[in-house]
């Protein structure tokens, strides 16, 4: 049995488990092992990253969106079963099917080429000028300096990303949230993609603070938008620009985890902001835009 004297009040207790694992808590009913060795931080011994603590929040989102476990298997393997026992058509005619195509191509030749559906939506109705947009870009860069939220191009993996707040572009959005009806959510984060040369990106985000995790909906522009660019592709010297609605319970005065993809950047991106958002009181727990 584990015995440990509490900490003091606002102290933690840094620890190991049997199997290398490294964890830190509040409390000693929060060891998640039995026979843990507490330690003092300078007793910390060199670690590798697979041991290293991880938010709760990511890792069981992680596991709800791996297509190996078992509850996503199911849904698989019920899908297949239905491709399987669907009726087959039988084959036409070979003339037919030539028949047939040229009949479509012609068709399509009388009507304009329809727009590929974008992954992405373009935003809200926000009524931002083009100098508006070239702002708010610069507004991103210039954060940095007081407010550094950088995930560099480390060895070529992808694009430079930033993010920043921008209290007047956050009025914006509510003010569109509220003539569509919607309440303010949380903040709004802006963030862009830069590169030096061509890189694929897709708005993959994770938001992280404590036991809270926000991944935003791509397809609801009330989440996710995107101010300038197309979502693909970054070309050198066409940069990405766009904002992240975070759920009240998402605290912008206090460190937070950004992720894009396996990729994570730790940031305060507005030092001195009081409060979570413009509700307050928001229980923590596994949030996802889904």
């Amino acid at each position: 049995m584990l015995a440990a004297a509490p900490p003091p009040a606002g102290a933690s207790l840094i620890g190991f488990c049997p199997d290398g694992s490294m964890f830190i808590v509040q409390r000693a009913d929060s060891i998640p092992c039995r026979d843990a060795k507490i330690v003092e931080p300078d007793e910390v011994p060199p670690v590798r990253g697979e041991y290293l603590p991880r938010p709760y929040a990511w890792e069981v989102f992680n596991r709800r969106k791996d297509p190996n476990n078992p509850y996503n298997l199911i849904d698989a393997a019920r899908q297949a079963r239905s491709v399987r026992d669907r009726p087959r058509i039988p084959r036409s005619d070979p003339s037919e099917d030539r028949a047939s195509a040229a009949r479509t191509a012609g068709v399509s030749q009388a009507l304009p080429a329809a727009a590929p559906a974008p992954g992405v939506p373009e935003s809200l109705p926000l009524a931002l000028s083009p100098d508006e947009v070239r702002d708010l870009a610069l507004i991103v860069e210039l954060a940095q300096r007081r407010a550094p939220a950088t995930l560099p191009d480390e060895a070529d993996t992808g694009p430079v990303l930033r993010f920043s707040r921008s209290a007047a572009f956050e009025s914006r959005v509510y003010d569109a949230a509220a003539r569509a009806g919607r309440a303010p959510a949380g903040h709004v984060v802006l963030f862009s993609a830069t590169a030096s040369r061509a890189h694929p990106f897709h708005p993959n985000l994770t938001f992280v603070q404590d036991h809270v995790a926000f991944h935003p909906d791509s397809t609801d522009p009330h989440q996710l938008g995107v101010l300038r660019g197309r979502i693909g592709t970054v070309a050198p010297g066409a940069p990405i620009l766009g904002y992240a609605v975070l759920p009240e319970a998402l605290d912008l005065s206090r460190p937070m985890d950004i992720y894009w993809n396996d990729r994570r950047l730790t940031a305060t991106l507005s030092p001195g902001l009081a409060g979570p958002g413009p509700g307050r009181g928001a229980q923590p727990g596994i949030i996802s835009g889904r």
